[in-house]
């Protein structure tokens, strides 16, 4: 039976948020390699870039939730328990295995129709790289050194035209990522490394839709049309039905956020009453201190944690010097449940240092104390990103 709807203060909106992320409590998934999965399961996906002037945002919005995470966790779920799997999302993500069969179809359709991208790559070229791994074994692209040389194309393009069809036959599900030495990737074939005759069977579009909704509710708490299918305006229409019919069987409810009243939002009843119970409890002594990714689940979508936090966030890694607000590559830091401010880092290697570039305060409330607070944190995120 459907419930009424409910208003929520944007303070609880946010709290409902920080708890499905798992940022409202200090170890959430425990410690070890299983933290590691357990993670990468809650949160649905994990994204990968390429930027390097701190840790990679995979082993940073991991360490967020796990303080004692190792970097070879990881490593073990991609390559020895085989329980996560690269592949797109929004962007190239870490994956529950689980959860392949959603992506089964894109990897059959989608990558089928080559994009501009992949234009340029030959049947012969594809054909060519899938028999030496069939008969050699997995492969980086730096044991190619036979590729007859062409011209880039683009600044982020490879000479060697075996790379394209490395990444063509990964899209297309032929290949998975087995072992990533920071963007070193090494291929095989897919079925060859997780052991299967076949892929598994692809879910359908439907499966897909709720799919997509059951993952956003968990790790989102309270969700939005726009916030499920981010990034997928196509599945909008579809999702729009998914949230109606179950909104009707009371598996939803409809939530007013103050100041979001125009925008609707549905959360399960479960976080609700969960919520409530949370502002029954008392509040931790201290405030939790994140320093979060730019690629963080609470940051990529930057409309969202504007309504919900107040605070625009700017990516300005792509933008001219003289024009940054906050830094080339500007961290948000959230305390309890305020972004109070944005460091700007950099770790230098050789001096086994990070440095702070640039500090802006968003909070205006007490700042001598917050500055302890985040200095403590960011002393124990040098030794993270120093460690080895």
């Amino acid at each position: 039976m459907a419930r009424q709807s409910i208003a929520l203060t944007r303070s609880r909106a946010r709290r409902l948020w920080l708890r499905a992320q798992r940022l409202d409590e200090p170890a959430p998934f425990g410690a070890g390699p299983e933290a590691t999965l357990a993670a990468v399961e809650h949160l649905g996906y994990v994204q990968i870039d390429t930027i390097h002037v701190i840790e990679r945002c995979h082993h940073h919005i991991l360490y967020t939730r796990i303080p004692e995470y190792r970097r070879e966790h990881l490593q073990r779920a991609q390559s020895v328990d085989r329980s996560v799997f690269e592949y797109w999302t929004h962007a190239l993500s870490y994956v529950p295995i689980g959860d392949m069969r959603f992506f089964v179809s894109a990897m059959k359709r989608h990558w089928q129709r080559r994009s501009v991208w992949f234009s340029a790559v030959k049947d012969e070229d594809v054909r060519r790289v899938l028999a030496r791994i069939r008969k050699h074994g997995p492969l980086t692209i730096r044991d190619i050194d036979d590729d007859q040389l062409v011209d880039k194309d683009h600044a982020w393009a490879s000479r060697k035209p075996s790379k394209r069809a490395l990444q063509l036959a990964f899209y297309r599900g032929i290949l998975t990522i087995s072992r990533r030495e920071g963007m070193l990737k090494t291929y095989e074939l897919m079925n060859r490394h997780f052991g299967w005759k076949r892929l598994p069977r692809s879910a359908s579009e439907r499966e897909i839709v709720a799919y997509r909704l059951d993952r956003a509710l968990r790790e989102q708490g309270v969700v939005s049309i726009e916030s499920a299918c981010y990034l997928d305006p196509a599945r909008k229409a579809d999702m729009k039905r998914l949230v109606d019919a179950r909104v009707r069987r009371g598996e939803l409810v409809p939530v007013g956020i103050e100041g979001l009243e125009k925008v609707a939002h549905w959360a399960r009843p479960q976080a609700l009453d969960a919520l409530d119970a949370l502002d029954r409890s008392p509040r931790p002594a201290e405030e939790l201190v994140h320093i979060l990714s730019p690629f963080d689940p609470l940051v990529r979508q930057r409309k969202r944690l504007e309504h919900f936090f107040g605070y625009q966030h700017v990516f300005e890694a792509y933008v001219p010097m003289e024009k940054r607000v906050f830094g080339y590559f500007a961290l948000p830091v959230i305390v309890g449940d305020e972004v109070v401010a944005v460091i700007d880092l950099k770790t230098d290697r050789e001096k086994q240092a990070l440095l702070v570039q640039k500090w802006t305060w968003i909070a205006r409330r007490a700042r001598r104390q917050l500055r302890q607070r985040i200095d403590e944190a960011l002393h124990r995120f040098e030794r993270f990103q120093l460690e080895r």
